[in-house]
């Protein structure tokens, strides 16, 4: 490799930093578009609650087995266009165009058709996008080896990637506008194609002008075909027994799991709490403040938090840095018990910047974090890098444990005593509800610091891995 190809892997162009951006902006939108649009199977397609957890649960399990399988197969290719771009291509054009097919759904066609419609182009769709995201992962972790510009790159991503949490709100808003749409299901069917063009589009960026490692010298790779299948599985699990053994890397999956899944576990809490405890129920007086809530935490996580959390890992270190973001993200949640306040609705803001270093520095901070490991990984275990297989197990943990966290939120709504059927619940119950609200997230965000306490994948560290692997490969 010349002395440029690895300047060039040391400071990211800001066209390709905006293009990864873009990609990650897709990743957020999909899933972002897809839980508000999910609520009108049942009000809009007249689709039963129990069908449609089917729906929502059958899909997540064929996301969980194929994203690894992508990863596997993505950092074991070898084509002239890289090991990843080619993959970020076709399934951001297929996701894109099978994301809004899935929602051209129609109730007079009956529940059984529907089911089975959107069952079958579901389950495609998800196909697709793990095809997409899972490869654009990967290249993000191999795009430089600076340990500094990859933090600046993550926190780049994230903060376009935001941009999706600052419409997404809104969707509720514009499919219930008489004015836009003649009925919810008319909604949800034209905002999908519109949500599909833009995925397409900003999806194909990252495939065009973002650049990986030169993949003409990777060695070791498994050879990928029908007859190698036994084969390559086999070589799957191996590498996945390998990552348990990875201490930084666990300790990223466990700090992750603890942080994302507290907030997950309660995010739908402060919609119940702005309506039900600040505004009796009525959902006419809370209008668009929920949305509106969401927005500005999107925001501040954009142009605020996550500058500030990448500075600070430049300055002090990733591991500082994600336990002062930590901290800041718990004094926040406890300061929701006086911001949701009837008297003053405005002081729900109040909270939302010190929240907002929670997740804001979570995914900036882990996903630069996965890339020091990367380099670990080759150091013990050699090639090819596994980009790909580290981002899918990384990324599976995640939606388990999001998974897991929906689950148990009902749960805590049940036995707190809501009761969504009531206009008018009990104080007992929304006190016991903000308790929760409070509790639930602080707890397991100091069990994240506990768990990243000891994490020792320093920069010094970094950089003795970076210059073993230079010489490894021969590169100048």
């Amino acid at each position: 490799m010349s002395t440029e190809t690895q300047t060039t892997r040391s400071k990211i162009p800001l066209m390709q930093k905006a293009a990864f951006g873009a990609g990650h902006l897709v990743n957020n939108l999909l899933p972002g578009a897809l839980g508000v649009f999910s609520f009108f199977l049942l009000t809009a397609f007249g689709i039963d609650p129990a069908l449609a957890g089917l729906l929502a649960a059958i899909p997540r399990f064929v996301d969980a087995l194929s994203d690894p399988i992508i990863g596997f197969i993505s950092d074991n290719t070898n084509s002239r266009w890289g090991r990843r771009r080619p993959y970020i291509f076709v399934g951001a054009l297929l996701c894109g165009i099978l994301f809004a097919v899935q929602w051209q759904l129609y109730a007079e066609n009956g529940t059984v058709y529907n089911f089975w419609y959107f069952l079958i182009f579901s389950i495609l769709f998800i196909l697709t996008n793990a095809i997409f995201a899972t490869p654009l992962i990967g290249l993000g972790y191999e795009m430089t080896s600076d340990y500094k510009e990859r933090t600046r790159l993550m926190g780049f991503s994230q903060t376009i990637g935001q941009i999706a949490w600052m419409v997404v709100p809104w969707f509720w808003v514009l499919i219930a506008n008489p004015n836009l749409f003649e009925n919810q299901a008319e909604g949800v069917r034209q905002l999908s194609i519109i949500v599909g063009i833009i995925c397409v589009v900003l999806g194909l960026l990252p495939a065009i002008f973002c650049i990986g490692i030169d993949s003409t010298h990777i060695e070791n790779r498994a050879e990928i075909s029908f007859s190698t299948i036994g084969t390559n599985m086999k070589r799957l699990l191996i590498d996945m027994k390998n990552m348990t053994k990875n201490d930084p890397f666990m300790r990223l999956c466990g700090a992750t799991f603890l942080v994302f899944n507290g907030f997950q576990m309660v995010a739908s809490f402060s919609f119940f709490i702005i309506v039900f405890y600040m505004f009796k129920g009525s959902y006419a007086d809370a209008g668009t403040l929920p949305a509106w809530f969401a927005t500005v935490s999107a925001i501040l996580t954009a142009f605020g938090v996550i500058p500030i959390v990448t500075f600070m890992a430049n300055k002090f270190g990733k591991r500082k840095a994600f336990i002062i973001s930590t901290a800041i993200s718990i004094f926040g949640y406890i300061l929701k018990w006086w911001g949701f306040n009837p008297a003053h609705p405005w002081m729900v803001f109040i909270p939302v910047p010190f929240m907002a270093f929670g997740l804001g520095g979570l995914f900036t901070l882990m996903m630069s974090m996965t890339a020091d490991v990367c380099d670990l990984d080759e150091l013990r275990n050699g090639m090819p890098r596994r980009e790909g297989t580290f981002g899918a197990v990384y990324w599976w943990m995640v939606k388990l444990g999001q998974a897991l966290a929906l689950a148990l939120g009902g749960v805590v709504l049940k036995v707190v005593g809501f009761n969504q059927n009531l206009t008018n619940q009990s104080l007992e119950t929304m006190n016991n509800l903000r308790l929760m609200d409070v509790i639930i997230p602080s707890v397991t965000a100091a069990l994240a610091i506990w768990c990243m306490w000891n994490y020792d994948l320093n920069e010094q560290k970094a950089e003795e891995i970076k210059e073993e692997l230079i010489k490894r490969r021969g590169e100048l």
